[in-house]
């Protein structure tokens, strides 16, 4: 008897038709997500179909009949994976996975025994089309290839020998996935995927493994929360001491009062600063060039008896309004937070608000188009701005 099968057998699910579908999705955003690399692992179960009409062919062959089979089509997967988000739509995915150990029993006529095993594992290399649906949660879908090594394992008893108990083999196939992810934190996001591996046996078969699986991943570099200004501290004022009373002056020189000179009144003062050179591109943390032009901005207003100060945080036209009218809050309100603690403004003097694309500077005839291409991102930079308005009294 030269050899028996173990093969995995494809399902009905179109996993490779609605991956191509949901890469295909528009890319259209606001923002770009700030490009940046990520690692993370996922655990889950496979499952692969035994083709129990291949062994009892292959039994029958040569002179055996096989009696009932046995399958274990599942078992625990895992994956280890690193990647790089180019933009809020895109990604490029590798890592290493181990797809478990399926195999089968059956009994033989004359009488034996069959048992036969496969063990998948390999690396991968995967797109991802990205589907942002709220600020924290997305969909998304994979198309990549594998690289798996296949280790067979067939051992015979009584009536039925085995010529090679230990072929493998190793094959680069295709593998497609769906999956949904949901950020917990800026750094830190949970995925649950459903997965199809292309595999190649060592005995000459295909077939596929599906995988269901969740995972944790992290994301370097991300932005740490930016703190709530704090309340300055007023220092408590002693009770006045009496003192005695001091004997009366022979004589009273009465100065003649000289007035004081009136407030001066300041017009109010409007700086406004391009919120590219505050922050990066879709993201609320002030970089080392924005917090040089706050720093600057504080020390120009030092001996200004403010009444109000507003900071307001604008974005372009492009995308969902109810998405730019967070990320324009939460830019204003970063703005806010610096002035407070680095800038030495008081608290209860700034208030800070954001506004979507709603105040453009940019006029309807000046920029075409409604896709974020280049052009028009380039276009509407005036529009993404941070206002800063002070009113006050020297």
């Amino acid at each position: 008897m030269t050899h028996h099968t173990c093969t995995m057998v494809a399902s009905t699910a179109k996993l490779s038709l609605l991956t191509l579908a949901l890469m295909a999705a528009p890319w259209a955003m606001a923002q770009a997500a700030t490009p940046g690399w990520y690692m993370g692992a996922n655990i889950g179960q496979s499952q692969a179909t035994i083709d129990e009409a291949r062994i009892t062919s292959g039994l029958l062959s040569n002179g055996l009949v096989a009696g009932p089979i046995n399958p274990t089509d599942r078992d625990r997967s895992f994956r280890l994976l690193g990647g790089y988000q180019f933009n809020r739509n895109f990604a490029v995915e590798g890592g290493y996975f181990d797809l478990g150990q399926f195999g089968f029993t059956t009994p033989t006529t004359p009488l034996g025994t069959l048992n036969g095993s496969i063990r998948l594992k390999g690396v991968n290399l995967d797109a991802l089309g990205i589907l942002p649906i709220t600020d924290k949660f997305s969909a998304f879908g994979r198309l990549g290839l594998t690289h798996t090594q296949a280790s067979d394992t067939f051992v015979g008893t009584g009536a039925v020998n085995v010529l090679n108990p230990n072929p493998s083999t190793r094959g680069t196939n295709l593998k497609v996935g769906l999956g949904l992810q949901y950020a917990l934190t800026d750094a830190l996001s949970l995925r649950t995927e459903i997965e199809r591996y292309r595999i190649d046996d060592a005995v000459g078969n295909k077939g596929d493994v599906d995988v269901v699986s969740v995972g944790l991943v992290y994301r370097f570099g991300a932005p740490a929360p930016t703190p709530a200004p704090q309340p300055v501290a007023r220092a408590d004022v002693p009770e006045p001491v009496a003192q005695p009373a001091a004997p009366a002056p022979v004589a009273v020189v009465v100065p003649v009062p000289v007035p004081t000179p009136a407030p001066v009144p300041v017009v109010p003062v409007k700086v406004t600063l391009s919120a590219d050179s505050l922050f990066d591109f879709d993201n609320a943390a002030v970089k080392p060039a924005g917090r040089q032009a706050l720093d600057q901005l504080a020390n120009d207003l030092r001996g200004v008896d403010y009444d109000v100060i507003h900071v307001t945080g604008h974005t372009d036209r492009i995308g969902a309004k109810a998405y730019n009218q967070k990320l324009s809050t939460r830019r204003a309100e970063a703005v806010n937070a610096y002035l407070v603690q680095s800038g030495g403004i008081p608290a209860h003097k700034i208030m800070a608000q954001g506004v979507n694309g709603s105040d453009p500077v940019t006029h309807p005839g000046d920029c075409f188009g409604k896709q974020a291409t280049p052009a028009l991102i380039a276009c509407l930079q005036p529009d993404r701005r941070v206002d800063i308005e002070v009113t006050g009294k020297r």
